[in-house]
């Protein structure tokens, strides 16, 4: 084992290096957090001066700027339409009422019209059904008319809403109304028997 000492003398400080050959860093690419936490805090002069206002090309004064789509003026063929449609509705409405509240009378023309001789076991079961019926139908017809009136105001195309509601509100209360019909057995089979034969 040798009783070498260690070396406790430092190193000798490097010297600097005098590469040209290597750009000079501009950007602090070799500064200290330190430097860079100093630079940081002195905003740069672009973000120092406010931003100009970006001016927008302005139509000449002789020709009127053409209103945005959301913005349009009123179409009075649609507005024409639409209310036409929710008045047609509410005629349906009124109508109906009398005729599902009836339902043994309801019942017995829909039969009728199918071609089929029975009588409805118990009509009275089927009151509770066309007092659904006509609720569906009538606050059917109050929603139609609200999203139909909003649509108007904004200005969009709105004669389908009335028309697609009536569709729907209209297909909903006569499925009701078949309910009775259907849970009838006497119905039920003769209506098998008249599509069968």
């Amino acid at each position: 084992m040798s009783d070498a000492s260690p070396n406790t003398e430092p190193d000798p400080p490097a010297a600097p290096r005098t590469d040209t050959s290597r750009p000079k860093p501009q950007f602090g690419e070799y500064a200290t957090p330190e430097e860079q936490r100093a630079r940081i805090q002195e905003p740069a002069p672009w973000q120092q001066e406010p931003p100009t206002p970006v001016m927008t090309d302005s139509p000449a004064p002789g020709i009127p700027a053409s209103p945005a789509p959301a913005e349009r003026g009123p179409r009075p063929v649609d507005r024409i339409v639409t209310f036409a449609l929710l008045a047609y509705g509410l005629v349906n409405v009124i109508s109906s009422v009398p005729a599902f509240l009836d339902y043994g009378a309801y019942a017995e023309t829909l039969l009728s019209m199918l071609g089929v001789d029975v009588q409805i076991t118990d009509p009275a079961a089927g009151k509770a059904w066309g007092i659904a019926a006509v609720l569906v139908l009538a606050v059917g017809w109050c929603a139609t008319a609200v999203v139909s009136w909003w649509s108007v105001r904004r200005g969009r195309l709105t004669w389908w809403i009335p028309l697609v509601g009536g569709i729907l509100f209209t297909f909903v209360s006569g499925a009701l109304m078949a309910v009775p019909l259907m849970n009838d057995p006497a119905v039920w089979q003769a209506l098998v028997e008249s599509a069968g034969g």
